[in-house]
Formats: structure tokens, C-alpha cells, sequence
């Protein structure tokens, strides 16, 4: 390249650059807000699996307890707070 006005203005442009580039603030590796998001996503998820599985699990064992002993609808209807108390503590205990 040949000592010019062309390469003064390119060396200006390049300060210019290298000077916008130092002074602007820079993001934390690892700290992106989609990877954020993300992780909210993924713990909303599991937090609601959680509960419906709890939630199942204590109905499917209600009815299967009521065809035993012949009570329909009662101990599916008792287990259904169980499910819940259940479906709780799983998520107080995914929260930490």
C-alpha cells in the first residue's frame, strides 16, 4: 500500500475503531441474557412436570386404591391433596 491520503484516512478510521472498541462496556463471558432465559425456561418446566406428576401419581394410586376396597370416588378424591402437598415439596425442593 502506498504512502497516500488513502492510508491516513484508513489509519484514522482504525484509531477511531480500536478507540470505540476500548471504551465500550464489554459483557461478562457466560452471563448472556438468552442463556438466562433459557435457564428460566428450562426450570419453569421442570417446575410444572413436577407438579402434574405429583399430582397423577397421588390419583392414579387413589383409583387404583378405590377399585381395592370398593370406595369410589372417596379415596381417589382424599389422595388428591396428597398429590398436591406431594407436588409442593418437590418444587420447594427443585427451588433450592
Amino acid at each position: 500500500m502506498s504512502e497516500g491520503p488513502e492510508k491516513t484516512a484508513f489509519e484514522e478510521r482504525l484509531q477511531a475503531a480500536e478507540d470505540a472498541v476500548s471504551t465500550s462496556p464489554r459483557k461478562k463471558p457466560g452471563k448472556s441474557d438468552a442463556r438466562s432465559a433459557q435457564r428460566a425456561v428450562e426450570l419453569a418446566m421442570r417446575l410444572g412436570v413436577e407438579m402434574v406428576a405429583a399430582m397423577v401419581i397421588a390419583v392414579v394410586i387413589g383409583w387404583g386404591l378405590d377399585r381395592l376396597f370398593h370406595t369410589r370416588p372417596w379415596l381417589m378424591i382424599l389422595m388428591v391433596p396428597v398429590g398436591l402437598a406431594a407436588g409442593l415439596r418437590n418444587l420447594l425442593r427443585a427451588e433450592r
